[in-house]
């Protein structure tokens, strides 16, 4: 079974910057188009970023255009998101997924809806 672990999460203010990273474990991770998603407190979980196998098609939530970007290390089975400008809405949990095998964040990437790790919490205070 794919297991995965997200990190870096925490506490910031408003304006500044997290890393996030995701390591996946038994999978060919670098065959899979990859997705970081986000869940707040009564809101159900959306799609943020994704990136596809190769790491040549990248996709963002129009909400963080701009200010997210994600990235990926297959040498290392590790995806990252780096969040900068970060607002308070961007306060959720974050998880990531192996969303599809050889696909390119076309289409609806972040209509997956497998299994999911246990996630990172990111708060961003006013």
């Amino acid at each position: 079974q794919v297991q995965v672990a997200e990190s870096g999460g925490g506490l910031v203010q408003a304006g500044g910057s997290l890393r996030l990273s995701c390591t996946v474990s038994r999978l060919a991770f670098s065959h899979y188009e990859m997705g970081w998603f986000r869940q707040a407190p009564g809101k159900e979980r959306e799609g943020v970023s994704c990136i596809s196998w190769s790491g040549g098609n990248l996709a963002y939530h129009d909400s963080v255009k701009g200010r997210f970007t994600v990235s990926r290390d297959n040498t290392k089975n590790t995806l990252y998101l780096q969040m900068n400008s970060l607002k308070p809405e961007d306060t959720a949990m974050y998880y990531c997924a192996a969303t599809r095998r050889f696909a390119t964040c076309s289409g609806s990437w972040f209509a997956y809806s497998g299994s999911w790790g246990q996630g990172t919490q990111v708060t961003v205070s006013s």
